[in-house]
Order: C-alpha cells, then sequence, then structure tokens
C-alpha cells in the first residue's frame, strides 16, 4: 500500500501536505508562545510577524496541488522560522547567536545542537516506521534517496520544533549548555560539535522531554512524546491501507 501511494501523485501530494501542515503549526505553536513571554518589545513583534506570516502560508498549503510545490511552501515556511530563531534565544548572542541554519557541517552552537536532535528524532521516526511495517526508505514529502530514510525524515518533520527545537531553547535559555561544551574543529570546514559532556547533556535532555505527556488531539488520552513517532506511524500505515481517509499530523495543543 505504500508503495501503491508513492505512485499515485494524487495521494503523495496529500500526504505530503498533512506532513507539512503539522510542521507548520507546531512551529507557529513556538513563535507565537515566544512573542508572548518575551520581556523585549522588539522581538516579540518580530515574532509576531513570523507567527503571521507561517500563518498565511499555512492556509495556502491546501491550494497547493502537486508535491514540488508543497515542498516549496515548507521551504518558506523554515525560512520564516528560522529567520526568527535567534529571536527566541534570551542568553547573549556573545554565547549562542544564531544566523541562519547550518548543517553537514554546524557552523555554530545552536546548529551544532539542531543537527544532535534532529539525527536522534530521526533514528526515533525511522525505528517508528519499521515497528508499524513501513519501508522508512520511501517517503511523500522527501524524495528518494539511496542510503536516505525519506519517510522518516517525513515522519520527523511535524516533531522538529515541539520536541527537538524546544529542548534546544530550553538547554540554551536555562544555561544547561554552556560554551565550554563545544568545540569547533581544526579541519578548515569551520565546524561546531558537541562535547562529550555536551552530548550527554543534550541526551539526558532529549530523554526527559520524551517522557512528558500530551493530549494527542484524536485519540483524546495522555501520551509521552515519546510514544508519538509509533502512534502517529501507525495513523499514517491505516491511511494507506484505506481505513482512515487522511493522515492527521500531531499538533500540539494550542497550535
Amino acid at each position: 500500500a505504500q508503495y501503491d501511494a508513492q505512485g499515485n501523485p494524487t495521494h503523495t501530494c496529500h500526504i505530503a501536505r498533512a506532513f507539512v501542515a503539522g510542521k507548520i503549526r507546531n512551529q507557529r505553536y513556538l513563535t507565537s508562545r515566544a512573542a508572548r513571554d518575551s520581556r523585549d518589545a522588539v522581538r516579540a513583534e518580530r515574532l509576531r510577524k513570523a507567527t503571521n506570516a507561517l500563518g498565511v502560508l499555512l492556509e495556502s498549503l491546501p491550494l497547493q496541488s502537486d508535491t514540488d510545490s508543497v515542498r516549496g511552501i515548507e521551504g518558506q515556511a523554515s525560512a520564516v522560522y528560522f529567520n526568527v530563531f535567534g529571536e527566541m534565544i534570551t542568553v547573549p548572542e556573545s554565547e549562542f547567536a544564531f544566523r541562519v541554519r547550518t548543517r553537514r557541517p554546524p557552523r555554530d552552537r545552536v546548529n551544532a545542537i539542531l543537527s544532535f536532535l534532529y539525527a536522534l528524532l530521526r533514528t526515533d521516526c525511522a525505528a517508528a516506521c519499521e515497528g508499524v511495517g513501513l519501508d522508512p526508505q520511501f517517503g511523500f514529502l522527501h524524495t528518494l534517496r539511496s542510503g536516505r530514510p525519506s519517510l522518516a525524515l517525513d515522519l520527523m518533520e511535524e516533531f522538529r520544533p515541539i520536541i527537538a527545537d524546544r529542548i534546544a531553547l530550553t538547554l540554551i535559555n536555562r544555561r544547561q549548555l554552556r560554551p565550554s561544551h563545544f568545540e569547533e574543529r581544526t579541519d578548515g570546514g569551520g565546524s561546531v560539535m558537541l562535547t562529550e559532556e555536551g552530548r550527554k547533556s543534550v541526551l539526558v535532555a532529549f530523554q526527559e522531554r520524551k517522557q512528558e505527556e500530551v493530549i494527542h488531539p484524536l485519540l483524546k488520552d495522555k501520551t509521552p512524546l515519546g510514544l508519538l513517532p509509533h502512534l502517529q506511524a501507525r495513523l499514517l500505515a491505516r491511511c494507506l491501507r484505506g481505513d482512515l481517509p487522511d493522515y492527521l499530523p500531531f499538533t500540539i495543543s494550542g497550535a
């Protein structure tokens, strides 16, 4: 059923839109919450504008009739979101400055944390796909590429803001991570990596965050965050089999 759906452009686009919708809603939750909590009027206004811009993109999403257009909306939303991600960091820029999302390699401390957390989340999502009988290599939003778990990357999109990004901001703003937890590689690539102690701190925070409970909007029951990838993979499998009319992404309450 998964392979058949991937061969159907209309079905592929429908599922891809759901993944992106979940991601944008959860991004808006983070930016709107940060705007309310900010004590800096200028920062708060920038975050409110980003929240509104994400809302406009979310409204345009159902109008996209092909997967490439959906990917375009996702790219625009990510640009808006990461353009204000630094506004959600409350410690001095001399310690944690964020300008742009960089990967392979991460070029600053914030990107180093995000890349590490995304890798952990991707592993959980790949395991969730396999656990319900889905092939983590064959996705809908992410294109097929040898060695890349495209479906796991699809599934993790809705969880990036509320799990990985939220952990990164908490660790930074509560000063649980400090500049001493990072090292700059001397290979000329300008990469910044977490030290062993830094990775341990992130792993502990990741496990603690996964134990926190949220209300699942479909199941109407409390669920540990760590179980959400498995629950969502199960919902996706049911959708692909035709047991559910649509895939419903997880969005945090209030998103």
